[in-house]
């Protein structure tokens, strides 16, 4: 027994090296982990890093430039620039995960019972997927948040319905594959029910590409918000939001306040750019074709 679960150590230890060997292979994957890892300590960290209360106002320090006390300037109501961003990220990284995250739950299981049961069942899912996608995503989602309200929960709900059909289109076009393997085939033969094949047997085959996209599509779930709440349709004040500083921002351009528009403009600018360095990182990362080249 002893002599199993030190050999289970080894090759875990093996795994744990390889996995470090080929992500320092890929430094620019390994640099947008690290700076994922700096938003979420910043955002998780925020009541105690930020220097003053997000919603605290001073008219006698409204609109005041970069200085040494208020680092990223203030607002037209003497708020604190970098307070509010830190702040802000909280709603900007939990939201987008919150959404991407019932969409891909939601999703793996439709899609796979779809994609392996086949006939009507999968036709249905597949026209209902299709008449969600014909709307563009950004118009559907303004549509519905409109309709919804734009409470936090109600933003979550939007914008997972913008992801799901892409979701559910990925995991069938994966189950469709894998569906005819020798090992589905010996499931089916010793007497499973269909719905254990497909989720216990053949799903977890078919996540590598949903990892993939539920990565990227995180980011887009970033700009998705941050556009609602520069239209007016997503996260309200008082909630710090970063679409939501930027268009408060944006009115000021023109006297000259650049930093408004400019630093929140940059976290969403940053924050997208990391989600798709590791969702491309992880495409070649889970890529068995790519492990022989890196």
């Amino acid at each position: 027994m002893s002599e199993l679960v030190t050999a289970s150590w080894a090759a875990r230890r093996r795994n744990s090296k390889s996995l470090w060997r080929r992500l320092c292979r890929n430094p620019v994957t390994l640099g947008a982990l690290g700076v994922l890892a700096a938003l979420l300590v910043a955002a998780a960290l925020a009541p105690l890093i930020a220097p003053f209360d997000p919603d605290a106002t001073d008219a006698a320090v409204a609109l005041e430039s970069l200085s040494w006390r208020h680092w990223l300037g203030t607002d037209v109501y003497g708020r604190d620039q970098l307070s509010r961003i830190l702040f802000a990220a909280r709603v900007d990284l939990f939201v987008p995960f919150a959404a991407t995250a019932s969409a891909f739950a939601i999703s793996s299981v439709i899609g796979a019972l779809a994609g392996y049961r086949g006939g009507l069942v999968d036709q249905l899912v597949m026209r209902t997927a299709d008449a969600v996608l014909a709307f563009p995503a950004l118009v559907l989602a303004m549509g519905l948040s409109a309709a919804l309200g734009n409470s936090i929960g109600n933003i979550i709900v939007v914008l997972a319905v913008t992801q799901v059909p892409v979701y559910i289109r990925l995991i069938r076009g994966e189950m469709l594959r894998v569906r005819e393997m020798e090992y589905a085939e010996a499931a089916r033969t010793v007497g499973n029910p269909s719905w254990r094949i497909a989720l216990v047997h053949l799903l977890p085959n078919c996540l590598p590409p949903l990892i993939v996209q539920a990565t990227l599509a995180m980011g887009f779930a970033v700009l998705t918000m941050a556009a609602l709440s520069f239209l007016g349709l997503g996260i309200r004040p008082p909630d710090s939001e970063w679409g939501e500083m930027t268009a408060e921002g944006a009115s000021q351009m023109v006297t000259g306040e650049w930093w408004l528009f400019l630093f929140p403009g940059l976290a969403i600018m940053t924050t997208v750019l990391t989600f798709n360095l590791i969702g491309d990182g992880l495409r070649d990362f889970l890529d068995p074709r790519m492990r022989g080249v890196q």
